[in-house]
């Protein structure tokens, strides 16, 4: 399908929204981003043809720029915060948007999707009620350790782990800050191996996509893990399809999901994914990379054109749709950074042209700053190589060998990366084609 000529308009100017770009430009489509933040403070902006300062949250001002500028389609990707608007403005101005305001604010409140994974018998983390203004009643038979977040936030924050009770009060508090509704979850902590599953929604069809080791590392005391890698497909792959995937799917279809994506992180346990956050958006891993090298087709260009034409359908994609990946393996090394200013980032050259890879996409370019801030949170991930291999052994090779080339040097001559993956987390964890 000619796209070329045809204007988007992209909600969000983040590092990551230039993804978006890159990807719509190569399309042939002339892309604008409009926010509120300053040119320098909004990278998605310098790498578009055209920039706007218009509020996202303003409906009647985003309806008047896509009438005076003459767009032809609007999209948004990695903010659930943003996702509620988009379909306003989508609304307002009779263009599509892959889901409604109603199904967004449904999968960005933890509390409001969680009881409706308990109606379609998904499995989901216990939670605990806690009445702060009986807190010490309410707590006490509260099994510790337990993890508090914001139920309407994403990216890691506010979030904390407790392990008694003066420590649970002084985190609902902090996700309480977080939070734009005020609103909290307690759930049971589980210090589990986790995995990552992407759902492709094509005019009503479901499509597992992928189901992904999510390597997370302990590699920073008092702080929550993040992810340091991901492996496809993942050993727990098979017992998903078979029992959870088609509850998964009814539930989807009661509330008229069509089109889009969406992922599910979860906590395995005894086998079994148990999903404890959602997004039904593009996320930061950046997984539609590895799709395209490995099954030929790529869900971020799929929602583009959806934005410009009502459609996600895509040819083949009944067979190219396939989680076990037609034998193949596929993965991602999410470099993760302790605080510091960049200065220099050694490496990529020889590691783009390693075998396996695809891409090598940078979070934070020299000159930025990973602050204290970000500890703990998603944003401490600096550099993200995504690639394929026709087995575990090469997958496993290269990816420890990407470890081995990359550095990230600080402005005062320290390495910046922190401790990522080592030989047993691949142990186990990969489905054996």
């Amino acid at each position: 399908m000619d796209l070329k000529g045809k204007r988007l308009l992209i909600l969000g100017g983040s590092r990551i929204s230039c993804e978006i770009v890159r990807h719509a430009r190569a399309m042939g489509i002339v892309t604008g981003v409009t926010d509120w933040y300053p040119l320098e403070k909004s990278p998605a902006k310098q790498a578009a043809d055209e920039a706007y300062y218009v509020n996202t949250t303003d409906i009647d001002a985003m309806a008047e720029l896509v009438r005076e500028k003459k767009f032809d389609g609007i999209f948004t990707g990695f903010t659930d915060s943003v996702l509620p608007y988009y379909a306003d403005i989508c609304e307002r101005v009779g263009f599509p948007a892959y889901g409604t305001r109603e199904q967004f604010e449904l999968f960005i409140d933890k509390t409001k999707y969680k009881a409706l994974m308990r109606e379609f018998d998904v499995p989901t983390i216990p939670e605990f009620t806690v009445n702060t203004d009986r807190f010490d009643e309410s707590v006490k038979d509260i099994v510790f350790p337990v993890i508090v977040k914001p139920a309407d936030s994403s990216g890691s924050r506010g979030i904390t782990v407790c392990e008694n009770a003066e420590e649970l009060k002084k985190a609902i508090s902090f996700a309480a800050d977080t939070s734009k509704a005020k609103e909290i979850l307690v759930e049971q902590y589980i210090d589990n191996a986790e995995a990552t599953v992407f759902w492709l929604f094509v005019d009503g069809r479901y499509y597992m996509m992928l189901l992904g080791n999510r390597h997370i590392k302990h590699n920073q005391e008092g702080e929550l893990p993040l992810p340091a890698g991901y492996t496809y497909p993942a050993a727990v792959q098979p017992k998903f399809l078979a029992e959870v995937a088609p509850k998964m799917e009814k539930m989807f279809r009661s509330v008229g999901i069509k089109d889009g994506m969406m992922f599910m992180q979860c906590k395995i346990v005894d086998g079994t994914c148990v999903v404890y956050d959602i997004g039904y958006r593009l996320t930061g891993s950046l997984e539609y990379i590895n799709l395209k090298g490995v099954c030929g087709y790529d869900p971020l260009d799929m929602m583009i054109r959806f934005a410009l034409t009502g459609s996600m359908e895509e040819p083949d994609i009944d067979k190219k749709a396939d989680p076990y990946l037609g034998g193949a393996y596929a993965y991602n090394v999410s470099l993760l950074c302790r605080p510091g200013k960049i200065a220099e980032i050694r490496g990529l050259e020889e590691i783009r042209k390693l075998p396996g890879v695809l891409e090598a996409v940078v979070a934070h370019p020299v000159g930025d700053v990973i602050t204290e801030a970000m500890k703990g949170r998603l944003a401490q991930i600096t550099v993200r190589i995504l690639g394929r291999a026709a087995d575990i052994e090469s997958m496993k090779n290269e990816m420890l060998k990407i470890q081995e080339l990359a550095h990230v040097i600080s402005d005062t001559g320290e390495e910046m990366i922190l401790p990522g993956l080592e030989e047993s987390d691949f142990t186990g964890t990969i489905y054996e084609q």
